[in-house]
């Protein structure tokens, strides 16, 4: 058996330069066939005052102890309030809920506004109608590459019935 990888028959894309370098077009077009839920994490700043965005980039990480993992983007605007709160929560979106990932994706830091909203045990901003909800307490940030990834231990978790909102090929979805 050779050890040579060998391009699968039909898959468009490539490496550039052997295994040095992959084009970053081809890198984001190929984690794009990778489908994901989309999530709003929330914490508050140092004042009180709530914060939010659209993030789906989340995961599981262990369950003992129960470890979670978001990452956030280094030029993000409100990533400081992430970094320097104990708390965050993750709201995981329904499938009718794209118009909430749309507003907390956007630039405005008016994101709460006018938005059914209350502040869970530990604090943090938890979404009226969500799929499911995680309170987490920060155990661990560190950069990686582009982004902080900040590991959090669930302390709160909770969910209804209901399908998630999706994300493929670059545009949101919903399971049939």
């Amino acid at each position: 058996m050779s050890s040579k990888a060998v391009p699968a028959v039909g898959l468009t894309g490539g490496v550039a330069d052997g295994l040095n370098n992959i084009d970053t077009w081809i890198y984001r077009r190929t984690c794009a066939q990778f489908t994901t839920g989309i999530t709003v994490v929330t914490t508050l700043d140092s004042h009180g005052h709530p914060h939010g965005m659209t993030v789906n980039s989340f995961s599981s990480v262990s369950l003992d102890p129960p470890l979670v993992l978001v990452s956030i983007d280094l030029k993000n605007a409100i990533l400081g309030h992430f970094i320097s709160s104990s708390w965050f929560a993750i709201n995981i979106l329904a499938e009718h809920q794209e118009d909430l990932s749309r507003r907390f994706s956007s630039p405005s830091e008016n994101r709460f506004i006018d938005l059914n909203w209350h502040a869970g045990p530990s604090g943090t901003p938890l979404l009226d109608g969500v799929l499911a909800q995680l309170e987490c307490s920060v155990v661990s940030t560190f950069e990686a590459g582009d982004h902080t990834v900040l590991i959090g231990e669930v302390r709160r978790a909770g969910h209804t019935e209901g399908k998630p909102l999706v994300f493929f090929d670059s545009a949101y979805r919903q399971l049939r």
